[in-house]
């Protein structure tokens, strides 16, 4: 039977950590004097972690040992005790007064979606300005990750866990102890984002306005705190965002080699390259076709490159409204929103290492109908792709198109044009945040009805997981099957 002693450890251990991290909110909340959201941080606070400890105290598994499916239901019920919990701020303080949409924001802040139903942001408080865009930097690396780095574990098989919460096709050690990968993973992950937090307040941006903006591009989140949200910052400030995007879109694994001065596998990283021909690429055909919009080729580069990586790295951030773009730079950002980031990082969307491996498998098919003896292998990097990682790859963008096209189904019945459902859907699969019309950069996810808003938190929810966690974790059988030796990787 399913460890179901475990899995619930895993959740406490996850609400103590939630309470401890909702300390900072609560800091900025008596720094500006703001009670009403201190009230609301401090009673949050006080629920979340009785709860987490009674569960920490009272429940003893009587095995610490996990295995693949105990990790994916893990990882499915921490991340909806997280968005559920952490959505009682917004709730208690009456700053977001339906609950449904405080689930909706708080899920679009841990997924780094960076969708809002906020119709006048600069209105928030200081304290939850704060938390919106923390959950951000929390959940761009994973908060499981997060507690494998800093809890004594005595199990041996807590990968499951980190494949199950990290974001790209494969997942695996940087060093032989999964522990000591988690920490460095966290440990590059605060080292970028406080440099970035420097670079900012270099460039004259306030310390608040430094530090919400540093945690929401790490995590590749997007939350602003101003109704233009980036466009009213200095061009300096926003070549910035840019260059952190990048950084933040790509695979951390290619720094840890970086520091390791293994300089020859990053060199020759397709995906990297891949990645960054598909960056410049695409911000010259939007710099061209926009150029006539800002006639100034620096501001048509520097909108057009901040708009492909804000897509890409499914940031969500803006400089200017891209709705009034010409058709053919809305479709080339249209394109991105499925394709994302880099794989291993905290990016969104399919990812690069998907999109590759899915060319390569087609073009490989393509060869062997036109030459039916021929063989030939699926390589990424010089190393042979074997045929169950190419099927794994091959379900799993089945699925995802299936899962955009449910969500669009059914959010289809609200009043809004096909432009406006097909990219809310789109954009809340990817964890992009931003789509077109009335989701656009200056408008919001407002107007959608409980039901929608629900089906939406859902789409960001599978987005994030990349959808076989939650899946398998909504599964009776899951739960009730006799077998616990589960081999199910995910592609």
């Amino acid at each position: 039977m399913m460890n179901r002693r475990m899995i619930l450890l895993r959740v406490g251990q996850m609400l103590v950590l939630e309470s401890i991290m909702l300390i900072l909110p609560l800091i900025i909340s008596i720094i500006y004097g703001e009670w009403g959201s201190m009230t609301a941080f401090s009673e949050t606070i006080g629920i979340t972690a009785a709860l987490g400890f009674l569960t920490v105290i009272l429940v003893k598994p009587h095995s610490k040992v996990i295995f693949a499916r105990e990790g994916f239901a893990i990882v499915a019920s921490s991340w909806v005790f997280l968005s559920l919990f952490g959505a009682l701020p917004f709730f208690l303080s009456g700053e977001i007064p339906n609950y449904v949409n405080a689930v909706f924001e708080t899920v679009s802040g841990f997924t780094t979606t960076g969708a809002t139903i906020l119709t006048d942001v600069e209105k928030m408080s200081h304290g939850m300005l704060f938390w919106r865009s923390f959950t951000h930097w929390i959940g761009g690396m994973g908060v499981l990750v997060l507690i494998m780095a800093i809890v004594p574990t005595d199990s041996g098989r807590s990968m499951h866990i980190m494949r199950a919460e990290m974001a790209g096709p494969v997942i695996g050690k940087l060093v032989p102890k999964i522990k000591d990968t988690a920490k460095i993973l966290y440990i590059i992950y605060l080292v970028l984002t406080v440099l970035e937090f420097g670079f900012l307040l270099v460039g004259g941006m306030p310390v608040f306005d430094s530090a919400v903006h540093a945690l929401g591009t790490a995590g590749t989140g997007g939350f602003g705190i101003k109704a233009d949200s980036l466009g009213s910052y200095s061009p300096y400030l926003q070549w910035v965002i840019i260059v952190f995007m990048y950084i933040f879109s790509l695979n951390f694994n290619l720094y840890f080699l970086l520091i390791m001065k293994k300089f020859s596998p990053v060199v020759k990283n397709t995906e990297l390259w891949i990645y960054t021909a598909m960056v410049l690429v695409s911000t010259a055909v939007i710099a061209v076709s926009i150029y006539p919009t800002y006639n100034d080729l620096h501001d048509s580069i520097r909108h057009a490159m901040f708009q492909v990586l804000t897509i890409s790295s499914t940031s969500g951030y803006s400089t200017v409204d891209f709705n009034t773009w010409p058709m053919l730079a809305k479709a080339v950002l249209f394109i991105l929103m499925f394709v994302g980031g880099c794989a291993g990082s905290t990016a969104g969307g399919l990812k690069m290492a998907r999109v590759m491996l899915l060319s390569k498998t087609v073009k490989r098919d393509i060869g062997q109908l036109l030459h039916p003896r021929s063989v030939s292998a699926v390589k990424i990097d010089g190393k042979t792709v074997d045929n169950k990682t190419i099927q794994g790859v091959s379900a799993y963008f089945a699925l995802y198109m299936f899962l955009i096209m449910c969500t669009f189904l059914l959010i289809s019945f609200e009043p809004f044009d096909l432009e406006t459902n097909i990219t809310a859907a789109v954009s809340c699969v990817n964890n992009v945040g931003p789509g077109f019309s009335v989701v656009g950069p200056m408008g919001s996810y407002a107007d959608y009805s409980d039901f929608s808003t629900i089906v939406l938190t859902l789409a960001m929810l599978f987005g994030r997981l990349e959808i076989y966690p939650l899946l398998l974790a909504l599964s009776p059988r899951s739960w009730f099957t006799s077998s616990n030796k589960s081999k199910f990787k995910r592609a």
